[in-house]
Order: structure tokens, then sequence, then C-alpha cells
């Protein structure tokens, strides 16, 4: 088939490996024209990567996915290596003249840029050139619970106010949320619905050629290192950047539209520097996932590992 739609692929591929599994998954879907992959950086002195250098190591560990998904025809850009000073200034980087370039492109498939790290270029593309609001849709995971809709998970320490992706740029989360861009968001409640058990990833994703053994391997690594640090994070794992794939490409064939997933629509909140929301009854609509398709979305995901396996 012919790509029906548009994809920018934004990031943080050098940390948590849920989003290779969702680099992956793009990477072979046929209805997808995945025009350009950026790798974003993480939050200074994340455990994953605290070398200063993430997004550059994003490159570097989204290649090597593409590659083994046979898709090196696909360019991957380097965002910047740290968030914004404020709301109003950018980072220029060449990740942010690709959306910008690519947003204003005349072309009438629909452009989705899907997000799942912090929003830095995103937020640094809107702030140079506005006129790209209309002319994409952002796919964001990240976000805390909203108010009414779901609570935050316990902790001992009390609940969070913020939530991990959104506190690596907590101002470019500021700019995206206060911006016209249509958003569809999938806050923390929807993406930590995405479990997969490791019994499941030994039988359906390892088996599955160079890539699915090189995406089980990069999950093991973090319930390898967690264990090291004392930590035993069970037998399941959250495939939270999934989604982004569930809800551009496995849309529906008639009035496409992710339509086997449910969401809410609300006035955009504002974001206050903790991360929190700010209730804005003039925000402008945005989609909230609450419920996502696990079924489609993972076992499209292992047919299409298989199928790469088979053609490889």
């Amino acid at each position: 088939m012919a790509p029906r739609i548009r994809v920018i692929s934004d990031n943080d591929y050098a940390g948590d490996p849920d989003g290779l599994v969702q680099l992956a998954h793009h990477a072979l879907s046929p209805s997808v024209d995945l025009v350009a992959v950026i790798g974003s950086h993480l939050a200074v002195d994340d455990p994953f990567d605290p070398s200063g250098r993430s997004a550059a190591n994003a490159v570097t560990a989204a290649r090597v996915v593409l590659d083994l998904a046979g898709r090196s025809d696909v360019p991957v850009i380097a965002g910047s290596e740290v968030g914004l000073a404020d709301r109003t200034t950018p980072r220029r980087s060449a990740a942010v003249d690709a959306i910008i370039a690519e947003a204003l492109r005349d072309d009438p498939r629909p452009l989705y840029v899907v997000c799942g790290a912090g929003l830095t270029e995103l937020a640094s593309a809107y702030l140079i050139e506005p006129a790209i609001a209309s002319r994409l849709t952002a796919v964001w995971i990240g976000g805390p619970e909203h108010d009414g809709l779901a609570v935050a998970p316990p902790r001992a320490d009390g609940p969070e106010v913020s939530e991990y992706n959104e506190r690596i740029d907590i101002p470019a989360a500021q700019v995206v949320f206060d911006a016209p861009i249509p958003l569809w968001q999938v806050p923390r409640d929807a993406y930590r619905q995405t479990l997969m058990s490791f019994d499941e990833i030994d039988a359906q994703i390892r088996p599955a050629g160079a890539l699915g053994a090189h995406l089980a391997a990069a999950l093991d690594h973090v319930r390898e290192f967690a264990g090291a640090a004392g930590f035993d994070i069970g037998e399941t794992y959250i495939l939270g950047d999934s989604p982004l794939v569930l809800l551009t490409a496995l849309q529906s064939a008639f009035e496409a539209d992710p339509s086997s997933s449910r969401y809410v629509t609300m006035p955009a909140p504002g974001i206050a520097d903790d991360g929190s929301y700010v209730a804005n009854a003039s925000g402008r609509p945005i989609r909230v996932y609450t419920h996502l398709d696990m079924r489609l979305m993972f076992s499209d995901l292992v047919a299409k590992l298989a199928r790469r396996a088979r053609d490889a």
C-alpha cells in the first residue's frame, strides 16, 4: 500500500527503550511515510544517559533500529541537547528546521509529529514559525493525570504533580499547550495501560529475527539495570510510546481516525512551572486519550516483527 500519512518521530531513543519499540513499529508500517526521525535529549543527569549527549546518542540508537528494520532510507537528526531556557526563546537545530520544512511543504497527506519524550523541538519550531500550527497534529506521550479522569499512581512520598516526559522540558510543554497546535495527549494514566509481560516479550518479540532480539535485549537491560540498583520491576514492562503508532498508523479505513481507542475533548490547560495543570476554560480543544486498544497495538507489533524476520 502507498503511505497515506506523514510522520516525524521525535523521541529520547537513548533513554527508555520503549521508544525503540515504537520506532521499529512505525518503520515497519506501510501506511506511514516516516519522513524524519529526531533524537531528542533527556533531562540532565537522567540515569538512562547522564552523558550530556543524549540527543546525539539517541541518533545512534535510532539508526541501529532503522537499519535492522530495513529502513536506512529514513533521515535521523539530532535535536538540542538541552531544553528551553524560557517560554519565548527557541533552541534552533537541524531537527527544528526539519519540522518546519515538512510542515510547510505542500502535501495532501496529514502530518503527525509524534513525541515520546520532551517537546523541545516542536515548541522551538512553533516559536520560530507559528504558521506550522495549522499544518500538523502533535501526538504526545506525557503529562500527569487530569482531574476527574484519573488519579496519579501511589508513591510513598505522595503523588507527583508532574510527569517524567513533561519534566524533560517544562517550558516547552508550556509553549505547546498554549499554542494553537492540534494536540492528542496520552497522559500518564493512559500510557501506563500499555503493559506487556516479559513472558510475552520472550515468546513474541525476542524470536522475531535480529530486530526482535535487539529490542528484547534493550528491555532486558532495563530489568538488569534496575535489579543491580536493588529494584525489582516485576513481570511486565510499560511500552508506553507504542500508542504513537496506534493513533497514527493504525487508524480506521474509512473516516480515518484512531476509532478503537477512546478520548475526551477538553480545553487545553495551562502548565505551571512545577508541571501541574492550570485550568483554562478558553484553551483550545485537545484530545486526551483515556483508553487504548492494546489488542490491536500489540498484535500488530508482533505480526510486523514476524514479517520482518521472514523477509530479512
